[in-house]
């Protein structure tokens, strides 16, 4: 991957003014408004209730329609969705950082925006997790990027110092401490059955956010995607498909064989089709991990050559009801929760008790179509998402919000 360590050019000193629609990039967000398809796929079945697990920490009691849907999700989707995340997050660091700097910030004040933006997506995911749903993602990349920020001033060649070295790390220790937590350690955080469901569910995401942020940093194991993320600004591989096809192209082609490779052993499990012992199961859970890394680049290439693809269409039609999600992805995911946590769990309506894979892939799509019309209809408007704009007050302050 080629990259240009970005400029400083002329312009007025401080943080930018929002981008308009003309200045942004469709590539990455169609990639955004695709991600959090995944999302919602993926985070739907921690919903799921009054269900016995299997010894994989499967929900038991499934047809074989939910078994194939569930096979299907591993197959493609799980453990691929916050790569995805990783590097988008990275992307978007390394956008504002080359902002600020051609607007003529020194390095300090750039972390210093970037570090209030990282303890404010902290407080968000905290939020998140203790009223809504313990798998919040804000918190813990809050927490990867209050170490990212210090790299958003380094050369190409320190940069790929750092994306060897994390990869090194994260292969030899950090993906293999994930695979033991979501196998032998268990998926699911602690609770207590005696307490309300929604006092559990308080006490539970307390518990789990800072838990997760504090994993996150310790096992590593974004890092590499964060820093691609950066680099793949750089090279302008997301923002000018058009310049990067072969490589693009190369990246979608072998990171999907990967992808399937990878995932397939966890798949099979998911379809009751193979029941490994225990190391076997750790195994296939720290291969699916490690695969997921280079799979979540894959698919960014994808999106990327897609957007290409649909270029003639602008910000119109599918195309822009895509982008109009990527454009409000804070929003849009923090949406996904007030619908599906309320509708789904012991403590709201508890309509997933006893609900099959398949119905919750189902559920989990029609809520990701109804952020998609919330999404258009705001771009229609001319608004912005209100948790972008709360975020960007809160990080530059009301008069640049």
């Amino acid at each position: 991957m080629s990259t240009a360590t970005p400029l400083a050019t002329a312009g007025p000193p401080g943080p930018p003014t929002p981008i308009t629609k003309a200045e942004r990039s469709l590539a990455p967000d169609i990639a955004r408004g695709f991600m959090l398809l995944f999302i919602a796929l993926a985070n739907v079945p921690v919903h799921l209730w009054g269900m016995g697990l299997d010894k994989y920490n499967h929900n038991t009691g499934q047809s074989t329609a939910d078994h194939i849907a569930y096979f299907v999700e591993q197959l493609l989707i799980a453990e691929r969705s916050r790569p995805m995340f990783a590097v988008l997050y990275g992307f978007g660091i390394a956008i504002m950082a080359s902002r600020m700097f051609a607007r003529g910030m020194e390095a300090k004040g750039v972390r210093k925006i970037l570090r209030r933006r990282s303890w404010w997506l902290l407080a968000f995911g905290f939020l998140h997790a203790v009223f809504l749903f313990f798998g919040d993602i804000l918190a813990p990349y809050g927490a990867m990027g209050l170490i990212a920020l210090f790299f958003v001033h380094l050369s190409d060649k320190s940069l790929k110092k750092w994306l060897w070295g994390s990869i090194a790390y994260v292969v030899l220790i950090g993906n293999a401490i994930m695979a033991y937590f979501f196998t032998v350690g268990g998926q699911q955080p602690p609770g207590d059955d005696g307490l309300p469901p929604y006092v559990g569910q308080l006490v539970i995401g307390a518990i789990a956010s800072p838990t997760a942020a504090i994993a996150i940093v310790i096992t590593g194991s974004f890092f590499p995607l964060i820093i691609a993320g950066m680099m793949l600004h750089r090279a302008g591989w997301i923002e000018h498909p058009e310049s990067h096809l072969p490589q693009l192209k190369k990246v979608f082609i072998t990171g999907m064989i990967v992808n399937v490779l990878s995932s397939l052993p966890v798949a099979l499990i998911a379809l009751g089709a193979w029941e490994p012992p225990d190391g076997i199961w750790i195994a296939s859970v720290y291969l699916t991990l490690l695969g997921g890394l280079y799979a979540g680049i894959g698919y960014i290439c994808g999106f990327a050559l897609l957007a290409h693809k649909l270029r003639g269409f602008g910000r119109r039609g599918v195309p822009g009801a895509l982008a109009a999600v990527g454009e409000r992805s804070l929003t849009c995911y923090l949406l996904q929760s007030f619908i599906m946590a309320p509708l789904l769990t012991a403590w709201g309506f508890g309509l997933g008790e006893d609900m099959g894979y398949l119905a919750a892939f189902g559920v989990a799509f029609g809520t990701w179509l109804a952020t998609v019309a919330v999404a258009v209809a705001l771009d229609r408007a001319g608004k912005r998402g209100p948790f972008e704009v709360l975020l960007r007050r809160l990080t530059y302050g009301p008069k640049r919000a």
